[in-house]
């Protein structure tokens, strides 16, 4: 079994998700593509995940790739989470994410007041109801209880994590357009394209080319938040001989077999970067977070119900957390750093507030906060 150490798979990690060097503005659906989807769960935090891996990006580039050019597209997909996916690849996505969403348990659906069958005739009235035309969730709600004749899930229909619409979204559905004011609005993404080929094995094979070397609980909590251990072992199991187990300081982990010797002559990764709220790069680290963290701030980082703070990153260490607040013309970046950084670092973190800043086109107030 090859033989790796943390600092060599954690400077790969960054190589394969473009925190070594930044790519051209032209290169933004190869980017979401290579990271697997782009998470969206705050649409700003896709923007900056985008930002800080593409040089010369503009604050449009994202919703015009999304809302006119149509070459990415918004829906929940892993973990149930929003992203944006590449259009062409969306077929194959939602395939996988759908593996594990089927009926529902006698929990979820006594909490939510409804019984399976009616779940499924909700979930083929969307297409219907939506046509060609998008339309708000209270649109969306009155016109399913209009198909339907189930009135008493309008309101539960209405609400913003959108439980019962996911099922619909999985079945190739619905997805999510323009917001129309404060509004959200969803649309038919129209026939979901079967992937060509083995699509587990297409799942697997990007999933390791962007977040190898790991384990299958990394891939399965990727991809499931957890859950649909069988689904995810079958789908690395489909890879066969592309990929292989190597050996990470006693740690065992999948990466493609290709990617081994590269992986083995990588140079260390130097970089700094601010990346924001749900980065891959740090929800990839949860469980090895004691190796990319300098104390105990797991806690500071991956906070209560989901949530991911946004961080300070330096040489794929997490040396501190940051945020940002817009107030008229500026943008106020606060940097809270958890260890003392030496001055060539904070000018780098300063490069990149200023980025941020121009890209949010307002000017920049800097904070730095004493070391927690």
């Amino acid at each position: 079994m090859t033989k790796l150490t943390w600092p060599q798979a954690i400077s790969w990690h960054m190589r394969r998700q473009h925190l070594d060097a930044r790519l051209p503005r032209a290169k933004v659906l190869p980017l979401v593509s290579g990271l697997c989807g782009l998470h969206a769960q705050v649409m700003s935090s896709a923007g900056l995940t985008a930002l800080s891996r593409i040089e010369g990006l503009r604050l449009g580039d994202i919703s015009k790739a999304l809302w006119k050019d149509r070459k990415l597209i918004k829906t929940w997909a892993m973990r149930r989470t929003l992203h944006l996916l590449p259009t062409s690849e969306y077929g194959m996505w939602i395939n996988a994410c759908g593996l594990y969403d089927g009926p529902k348990s006698p929990q979820w659906l006594a909490y939510f007041g409804i019984s399976q069958n009616e779940l499924e005739a909700i979930t083929e009235a969307v297409p219907h109801a939506l046509g060609d035309k998008l339309l708000t969730r209270e649109e969306l709600a009155n016109e399913i209880v209009r198909l339907t004749g189930i009135a008493h899930v309008h309101d539960k229909l209405r609400l913003g994590w959108g439980s019962l619409l996911k099922p619909a979204c999985y079945k190739g559905y619905l997805c999510f357009g323009p917001n129309k004011g404060q509004h959200t609005q969803f649309g038919y993404p129209g026939a979901v394209r079967e992937s060509d080929g083995n699509s587990g094995a297409s799942i697997a094979r990007q999933y390791l080319a962007a977040y190898g070397p790991a384990t299958g609980r990394d891939f399965s909590r990727w991809l499931y938040g957890g859950s649909g251990t069988r689904a995810t072992r079958a789908m690395l199991a489909s890879l066969a001989e592309e990929a292989v187990e190597v050996d990470i300081e006693g740690a065992p982990a999948w990466m493609l077999r290709k990617h081994v010797r590269p992986a083995l002559q990588n140079e260390p990764v130097r970089s700094v970067r601010l990346l924001p709220a749900f980065d891959q790069y740090v929800f990839a680290a949860a469980l090895r977070s004691a190796r990319v963290l300098p104390g105990d701030f797991h806690a500071r980082v991956y906070r209560s119900q989901g949530w991911f703070s946004p961080v300070l990153v330096v040489d794929g260490r997490m040396d501190g957390v940051w945020r940002f607040d817009r107030n008229g013309k500026r943008v106020v970046v606060t940097i809270e750093p958890f260890v003392a950084l030496k001055a060539k670092v904070k000018h780098a973190a300063g490069e990149e507030a200023e980025r941020i800043a121009e890209f949010m086109e307002r000017e920049l107030e800097l904070i730095w906060m004493d070391v927690s």
